[in-house]
């Protein structure tokens, strides 16, 4: 069995299709094609081009989720949840996973890090909702703790802070509502009473 040619592809430039024997075979990445030494004319047999497309199916995998992290971080559970729902195998994203990792891209305590901070920019959260959030993403109870134990907001200020921007609602000048909806954001029901005194 002979590369017959080697295709970059139209729509990705750093990706090229493997041809064999005249017939279209198997896509590879740039870096994996150089790794691989395949080159036009090479003979293979049977049992050597398994191992390839076995490499080729690797390499998408690792393009694919690759694309995802670079669209959000995301936790190493998501990650292989991604890949099952993908059909890959457990071998395979064993591989493309240890890949990621190798190079800082699989890392679920900077994960925890980036979704605090982030949450933090973007909504008054609270510790309690920030820990059963990272739950969800199946980060282990040692990294949320830890990461929490390194959180410097203030909850009482971030409390303060929500309870102020929601007064603005007409809904939330009742304080029993105000009261309800913090208990759903997670903050603690001593927490909430000691801020709203401070109104009196």
């Amino acid at each position: 069995m002979k590369i017959s040619d080697i295709k970059q592809q139209v729509k990705r430039s750093d990706r090229y299709s493997i041809y064999v024997d005249g017939k279209y075979s198997f896509p590879l990445g740039e870096s994996e094609l150089l790794n691989t030494g395949i080159k036009v004319g090479k003979v293979y047999s049977k049992m050597e081009l398994d191992l390839l497309k076995e490499r080729a199916v690797v390499d998408k995998g690792y393009d694919r989720t690759l694309n995802l992290i670079i669209r959000r971080p995301r936790s190493e559970w998501e990650l292989r949840d991604y890949l099952k729902h993908k059909d890959y195998s457990l071998e395979a994203t064993d591989v493309i996973l240890n890949k990621l990792s190798e190079r800082g891209f699989v890392d679920d305590a900077d994960f925890a890090r980036r979704w605090v901070d982030s949450r933090r920019l973007l909504k008054s959260t609270s510790k309690r909702r920030l820990t059963q959030e990272l739950r969800q993403k199946r980060i282990s109870d040692e990294i949320i703790s830890l990461t929490l134990e390194n959180d410097i907001a203030d909850e009482q200020e971030i409390l303060r802070e929500l309870i102020s921007r929601k007064r603005k609602q007409s809904k939330y000048n009742d304080n029993q509502k105000l009261m309800q909806y913090l208990v759903r954001q997670g903050y603690n029901y001593g927490d909430i009473k000691s801020v709203l005194n401070e109104e009196s």
